[in-house]
């Protein structure tokens, strides 16, 4: 079985520094579980515009958000690796609390 190479940039000094701080500021809890008053532990941190297509946000603390591991996966399509209708919901809401414009493949 072939192993999923990582990314550099989940290795960077800049970036743990970030992500720590993200699962600080959300208390090490899934933001999204807790909307539904489910408290779970937080051990992923989910770049809500995601990083490839907008690296200007990588590292913008409002950009993130902690969750876990499951839900993060529910935010992505694995086959085709863009937003799922979930992980579009959750962009709208930030980008309307943040007042940033909702690039128009993630409207509606």
């Amino acid at each position: 079985m072939r192993q999923k190479k990582t990314d550099p940039f989940y290795k960077g000094k800049r970036w743990e520094r970030v992500r720590a701080a993200a699962l600080a500021r959300d208390g090490y809890m899934c933001q999204e579980s807790k909307r539904y008053g489910v408290m779970a532990q937080a051990d992923t941190v989910h770049h809500v515009f995601p990083r490839e297509l907008f690296p200007e946000y990588a590292y913008a603390l409002w950009n993130l958000v902690s969750l876990t591991g499951a839900v993060h996966d529910e935010m992505h399509d694995r086959v085709t690796g863009d937003l799922t209708a979930k992980g579009k919901e959750l962009l709208r809401r930030v980008a309307r609390r943040q007042g940033v414009e909702v690039p128009a493949r993630y409207r509606g």
